[in-house]
């Protein structure tokens, strides 16, 4: 290890990329993870282990203080960007109706989702329900220290009580901006079946977390919410702010009707809520932030432009018109639903057969140049694989407040493959070394 750490180059994307490879130990201790999830009530970490076996990786992802620096730059640009009135009226030109209604509050919980390219980190999609926050923070408690040298070179990870006490601020700012200064009573955690969730064990922590503030707090499927012409109700009483894990942005699919109304009448705080995911998570916007010709005619300051076209890939609408040119350049596009979330029916071009390219032509699809994601090696019952993985910038009001990394195998993340799941980031710092350029 102390030949590793000497030969590191000074660069700090360099030498993250370095340690990615040849850094193989196992950082996360289970049973300071066990601790932390059980916290306070928590949850049952071996049923939680039994449940869902790759939820959190046995190890660390070191990420450079360049990128990390270049994403929270991206981050900064992009909410410079959604301000401009020209930006505003392009991207709710294209949305559902509901997102015109603006509530005073920009909603909790931006994903910003990036891969390492060969230049720096990369936005692949923004999201506005972005999931595993606080599971990331209780996965930053559990980090043994690396060995020796390297513990003092890079230190640890974020304190996640801190980061828990941020998300918590962060709600309580949701509410003071909508109500000011009455008091917050009631939160509903809210999403279809959400017992049947992936991430069901994270919406019983928020339960907690809120709990051990004082406040009531309920999951509930939206078809238990009504609406009574004045006030959103379950059945434990009058619920006053929502915190939204649905994927239905625009509320239109059946029993949603209640919180849609709510909404609208602004009789509940809903965070995030449908005008967060048109300015920010539809993912035609990224053809406008990608676009050098539309910045500049919106009139996005030249410094901004340059951060946007660097860190975002070219994004485009896939036209019918121009099916000949996209299946010959397939394999330098990934294509996605424009409405969409996640992974759901998204394509890797070089993957596509004839049939799925028919249906995508068919389709409301964009395509965004291809970059692939960079690599994390670690073992796994004494092999070493190689799982790709993506970095997720958790954000507020223009400010990451955490970024987790996911491992995984295959096309997208999946938290199915062995040794993946959430890791926690380790950030490497620039090093002068003696006799280098400064």
């Amino acid at each position: 290890m102390q030949e590793l750490i000497a030969s590191l180059p000074g660069d700090s994307r360099a030498a993250a990329s370095r340690l990615n490879r040849e850094c193989v130990c196992l950082s996360t201790d289970q049973k300071l993870l066990q601790a932390a999830l059980e916290a306070g009530g928590g949850l049952d970490y071996q049923a939680l282990r039994h449940t869902h076996p790759h939820l959190f990786s046995d190890t660390v992802v070191f990420v450079g203080q360049a990128c990390l620096g270049a994403m929270a730059a991206l981050v900064a640009a992009i909410e410079a960007v959604t301000a401009l009135p020209a930006y505003r009226e392009a991207v709710l030109a294209w949305a559902p109706p509901i997102a015109r209604h603006d509530p005073g509050h920009p909603g909790v919980f931006l994903g910003y989702d990036f891969h390492l390219g060969q230049g720096g980190p990369r936005l692949i999609e923004i999201n506005t329900n972005a999931g595993g926050g606080l599971l990331n923070t209780r996965l930053a408690l559990a980090q043994r220290q690396c060995c020796g040298a390297l513990a003092e070179l890079l230190g640890g990870p974020r304190d996640g009580r801190a980061v828990e006490a941020e998300f918590l601020a962060m709600f309580r700012e949701e509410w003071r901006l909508a109500r000011g200064g009455q008091p917050l009573a009631r939160i509903a955690i809210v999403d279809t079946d959400p017992a049947s969730q992936y991430l069901a064990p994270e919406f019983e922590l928020f339960r907690q977390l809120f709990a051990a503030a004082g406040l009531d707090a309920v999951i509930a499927d939206p078809r238990e919410l009504s609406w009574d012409g004045r006030c959103l109700q379950h059945a434990r009483g009058p619920v006053d702010l929502v915190y939204n894990r649905l994927t239905d942005f625009a509320l239109a699919e059946p029993g949603q009707e209640a919180l849609r109304q709510a909404w609208l009448a602004d009789a509940v705080v809903l965070t995030p809520h449908p005008r967060a995911h048109a300015l920010y998570a539809d993912k035609r916007n990224l053809m406008l932030l990608s676009d050098p010709d539309w910045l500049a005619k919106a009139g996005v300051p030249e410094a901004l432009q340059r951060t946007l076209l660097a860190g975002i890939p070219r994004t485009v609408s896939v036209d019918a018109a121009q099916a000949d040119y996209f299946w010959q350049s397939r394999k330098t596009w990934f294509f996605k639903p424009a409405a969409g979330f996640g992974s759901r029916a998204a394509y890797r071009g070089d993957k596509l057969t004839r049939r799925v390219f028919e249906e995508i032509l068919a389709g409301n699809y964009i395509a965004q140049a291809l970059v692939p994601p960079s690599e994390r090696r670690l073992e796994v019952a004494g092999e070493a694989r190689d799982l790709k993985l993506d970095l997720r910038n958790y954000v507020y009001q223009g400010r990451v407040q955490l970024v987790a990394a996911r491992l995984y195998q295959g096309q997208t993340t999946n938290f199915r493959t062995p040794g993946g799941g959430f890791a926690a980031v380790l950030e490497v710092p620039e090093v002068h070394k003696e006799g280098a350029s400064p």
